[in-house]
């Protein structure tokens, strides 16, 4: 029998085995003693774990440095070509789905534009599906490889009971609820369960954004900090000390929905006065009323060419996004305190050289005078696509998190415990 809360042999070597991964994955290529510095495993731990990761073919050597004195030092990596990641971008005009491989490296990807259903959730699970098909067609790659799919959707997402985790890969808990794009509790795990047995992992896209800053971009080196996404919609990931804060029932971050003025536009949300119904791409589109055919980023590209060119009523109101946003950016840093403030998405990051000085100022006034000076703001690193990126760490996460173990063997252990095998 099992004492609760007693850890077994096999848990402590998945910890030493996740241990060592995250270690190489994040900061590789490493020696085996510079593996025993940094995690404080003995060396023989560190002989037998990255024997173990060697011989299921997740770490490789890479060359060798001098060491003093004695041998060089054989240098550790993780195998970027051992498994892939999907990563899923449901956004407000197409979805996006890209293989990447544990490099990161984008080897396919797949852009299907909403059609004039919009976010209907049977026609999103059609373009969902049929792009994570064609982007393994495309590349050749067994399914048996790829770690699980990453989707970040508009919306707050009920992951059903407990946390995500190595055993809970299935996805069929997972609930969305969009209220801009007319989602109320949709079983979206359950209808892409139906046409895919890929694990499965769903979150918020700013969430996805903010992990994927705060492990590669502009967030990296600090614990607390808030990534901002600035799209057609405006939404928020908060980090504190160094985990995403999700709230009681994930949806901490809803940045977009809190109010700039009582009584002020009509919200996507259909509510008054929301930061979004000010600077969210598809608002500052209708305040300006010029907006030529091609789209929202067409649109966005125009007025800031407008602006750049002094058109007074375009950079007036870039002037005033500016200013709104540097004002929503100073609760942030009254309610949350980071070190860093990233802004990303599409939006924010097309818009963001212009802005960023008066957005600067804004949060200078508005914000309490000493928490501001602790706090940098900064634009995103990840480029405009950094949704996808992010979606596809949530299956990375959980790789690492498991030591390496492929979904198809957590699996199999499942079923084994199921039918009471050991």
């Amino acid at each position: 029998m099992t004492v609760r809360g007693k850890k077994t042999v096999r848990d402590l070597r998945r910890g030493s085995r996740s241990a060592l991964l995250r270690r190489l994955y994040f900061d590789g290529p490493l020696s085996r003693q510079e593996l025993g510095a940094v995690t404080g495993l003995s060396a023989g731990s560190i002989s037998n774990v990255t024997g173990e990761l060697i011989a299921d073919g997740l770490i490789e050597e890479c060359g060798s440095v001098e060491s003093d004195g004695g041998r060089p030092r054989i240098l550790l990596r993780v195998a970027a070509r051992r498994a892939f990641l999907v990563g899923v971008d449901v956004g407000e005009t197409q979805v996006r789905v890209a293989l990447f491989d544990l490099a990161r490296t984008e080897l396919a990807a797949s852009d299907r534009p909403l059609s004039d259903q919009g976010h209907d959730v049977d026609h999103v699970v059609e373009l969902i599906l049929a792009g994570l098909a064609e982007v393994l067609e495309r590349t050749g790659t067994d399914p048996a490889a790829v770690l699980g799919v990453g989707i970040g959707v508009p919306g707050i997402v009920e992951q059903g009971a407990g946390d995500r985790g190595a055993g809970d890969r299935d996805g069929l808990g997972i609930v969305v609820h969009g209220q801009t794009v007319g989602w109320d509790a949709v079983p979206l795990g359950r209808l892409l369960r139906a046409g895919t047995d890929l694990p499965l992992f769903v979150d918020n896209g700013a969430k996805t954004l903010g992990q994927a800053e705060m492990w590669f971009g502009a967030g990296r080196g600090v614990r607390h900090a808030v990534v901002a996404l600035f799209g057609s919609g405006v939404g928020a990931c908060v980090i504190a000390d160094g985990a995403r804060f999700r709230g009681a029932t994930s949806s901490a971050g809803e940045w977009g929905h809190t109010k700039v003025h009582v009584g002020g536009r009509r919200c996507r949300c259909g509510a008054r006065g929301c930061l979004e119904a000010y600077v969210g791409a598809e608002a500052l589109l209708e305040r300006w009323g010029a907006a030529p055919p091609g789209g929202e980023k067409a649109g966005l590209a125009a007025l800031l060419a407008a602006a750049e060119a002094g058109e007074p009523a375009a950079a007036a109101l870039l002037a005033e996004a500016a200013e709104y946003l540097g004002a929503g950016i100073a609760d942030l840093v009254n309610l949350f305190n980071p070190e860093r403030i990233v802004i990303g998405g599409w939006a924010g990051l097309l818009l963001g050289p212009r802005l960023l000085p008066g957005i600067r100022a804004a949060a200078t006034e508005y914000a309490l005078r000493f928490p501001r000076e602790q706090t940098s703001i900064v634009l995103g690193t990840l480029g405009p696509e950094a949704v996808t990126v992010g979606a596809a760490t949530l299956p990375l996460s959980d790789f690492l998190d498991s030591g390496g173990e492929f979904p198809s063997r957590a699996a199999e252990r499942a079923t084994a415990v199921r039918s009471g095998g050991r």
